[in-house]
């Protein structure tokens, strides 16, 4: 019999999940993703079906301590008005029994069971998740750099190793899970471009302290109209990012599956293609919200579907890039 280890069962002792019971919970994470994302639930249809339906389980997940941790549900209030540490550890205790094999009373979190069982996701990635909802829940503010970073990792980069191990990459591989971490970086830096604005409206800034400092910007004036051309410098520098962390995830997808890389491309040139816009639009970035239109996105798709065939990524020249342990001090 397999060693237990960190008191979660070995995956290797517990029973299949029931078809049906399977079946059902694949039901309920496509009407979720079609719900929340209807970029990613398209994005979706690239993967082959097996890879396809295990993204939507975790994508169930995420959604669903998402709006926990937000005190949502879909958007809406729920009823328990409980404070956030309540709700983190609520989220912690479900996501534990996910791993456990255990019935959790929840189909996103009995989603997330399924898939950790198949794939071999670990309790520490789901961990390093759920410590971005934290962030964003308590309205946290990096200060430099590295902060942003940091927060970029938790909310979207950890997403993207978890999903580097559904398609098919093994967890010992941390040089393309690295990678996977780049592509997460790349789509959410390129999130904070174009929503600056409206990330202001709602109290939040993702923008370093440090940067708002070096521009000479007055605390909370960042997006007053006389601060346009600042902001729009400071764009540029994020979209930087994306293109350095977007360039470096290349790298990694030339080691997937065909259809996996396919997606990931796909992923990587429209999400890249925001910020690009942000930056092309300059002053104005945030006069209407930037998107990429749907004949457009099947551009970048078969585009995508060309270089997923020729499969020649060229290395991105200077240094890698951030890797996962740069964002777990203790991982040595």
């Amino acid at each position: 019999m397999a060693k237990a280890k960190d008191g979660v069962k070995p995956m290797s002792d517990r029973k299949p999940v029931d078809a049906e019971r399977r079946a059902a919970l694949v039901d309920h994470a496509h009407k979720t993703i079609k719900y929340g994302s209807q970029s990613f639930s398209a994005a979706s249809r690239l993967f082959e079906n097996e890879t396809r339906e295990r993204a939507w389980l975790l994508y169930a997940w995420c959604r669903r301590c998402d709006d926990i941790a937000d005190n949502q549900e879909l958007g809406g209030e729920l009823g328990d008005q409980s404070n956030l540490e309540t709700r983190l550890a609520l989220i912690r205790k479900l996501t534990a029994l996910a791993f456990e094999g255990a019935p959790t009373g929840d189909p996103a979190f009995d989603a997330l069971g399924v898939v950790a069982r198949e794939c071999g996701l670990t309790p520490a990635m789901a961990e390093d998740v759920i410590a971005g909802f934290a962030l964003d829940a308590e309205d946290w503010r990096p200060r430099e750099e590295a902060d942003m970073m940091r927060y970029c990792y938790h909310v979207a980069g950890a997403v993207g190793v978890m999903m580097a191990v559904i398609m098919g990459v093994d967890s010992k591989d941390t040089d393309t899970l690295d990678r996977a971490n780049d592509l997460g970086l790349a789509f959410q830096l390129s999130n904070i471009a174009r929503d600056i604005v409206e990330d202001d409206a709602a109290g939040r800034c993702y923008l370093p302290i440090m940067w708002l400092v070096e521009e000479d910007i007055e605390p909370g004036q960042h997006t007053k109209p006389h601060h346009r051309q600042e902001l729009a410098e400071m764009a540029a520098r994020l979209v930087a990012l994306v293109e350095k962390h977007e360039a470096a995830a290349r790298v990694g997808a030339a080691r997937l599956p065909f259809r996996s890389r396919w997606a990931v491309l796909s992923a990587a040139r429209i999400y890249g293609a925001i910020g690009r816009k942000v930056r092309n639009r300059g002053v104005d970035a945030w006069n209407s919200r930037t998107y990429v239109p749907r004949w457009e996105k099947a551009l970048y798709g078969a585009r995508a579907f060309l270089s997923a065939a020729i499969n020649r990524e060229k290395h991105p020249d200077g240094p890698i890039t951030w890797g996962i342990k740069d964002f777990r001090p203790d991982s040595g």
